[in-house]
């Protein structure tokens, strides 16, 4: 558990440290995709530059949102507070929402079909996000309620978390999921060639966050009413993508009735 890590001499935080281990890793799994699915490379990178982008934006504008009472804001034009501010502090879903609008907002630019690469990549959000997990937990940050069975963990000083005190370990929880979910995505979609992995990880991540909100323990979160922000955004996900697989469904026994044959192989694009 350390919040910087020294490598080669070069001192680091572990948090992103661990976030750029997982987009190496992610990218390496990403060519064996495109080589598989016989997509462009090109469209790959500009597609994951735009989703960067977008996840960066995102991430941070929700944290602002969520934390805007903690700034302090006669010191906002402070360099050197700013820079702290800038640098520090991230939201997922905000990263998510703000990466999946850039991809679109990239696709159209570019006139990339973003649809199918969307399908196969998928996957890769949880298996970053795995890796982010690790590096939260490397921090001490988004740090689960006090915990006395087997498997608490206990932060040092110097972390984010409480020192001292026994704390269930969420992020590695958290983290197991994530990878779960991804080696789950990737094999619905090469194996089983599904079309519905995006619902299925907006469906699978939305109700394991809501559930892990309630053995959250940090403050820095936002909360409306009797939810944190998260769950609500969960609450959406898990509806919407609901909404998404009727849909489909619909589509698909709609144009099956009106063909007359439900032995044809359909593509529906939506």
């Amino acid at each position: 558990m350390h919040v910087y890590t020294n490598v080669f001499g070069f001192v680091m935080p572990t948090y992103g440290l661990m976030i750029a281990t997982g987009v190496v890793f992610a990218n390496l799994a990403g060519l064996f995709v495109l080589k598989y699915e016989h997509l462009d490379f090109n469209d790959f990178m500009v597609l994951e530059a735009y989703a960067m982008l977008g996840a960066y934006i995102g991430a941070k504008i929700l944290y602002l949102a969520v934390t805007y009472r903690q700034i302090d804001w006669n010191r906002i034009l402070d360099y050197k507070y700013l820079n702290n501010l800038m640098l520090g502090g991230f939201v997922f879903y905000g990263g998510m929402i703000g990466g999946f609008l850039f991809i679109h907002l990239g696709g159209r630019i570019h006139r990339i079909q973003t649809k199918e690469y969307i399908k196969d990549f998928i996957f890769l959000i949880p298996f970053i996000h795995c890796f982010g997990r690790i590096g939260c937990f490397m921090a001490g940050c988004c740090y689960g309620v006090p915990y006395h069975q087997i498997g608490a963990v206990v932060f040092p000083e110097g972390s984010y978390a409480p020192p001292g005190i026994e704390l269930f370990p969420v992020q590695l929880v958290e983290s197991g999921c994530l990878m779960m979910i991804a080696i789950f995505l990737l094999f619905q979609r090469i194996v089983r060639r599904s079309d519905y992995t995006t619902e299925m990880y907006f469906l699978l991540y939305g109700i394991i966050r809501f559930i892990l909100e309630y053995f959250r323990y940090d403050a820095v979160r936002g909360r409306i009413l009797f939810f944190s922000t998260s769950q609500w955004i969960s609450v959406c996900m898990v509806v919407i993508s609901a909404g998404m697989v009727v849909e489909k469904r619909r589509r698909i026994k709609s144009v099956r009735s009106r063909l007359g044959d439900n032995q044809v192989s359909i593509e529906i694009q939506d």
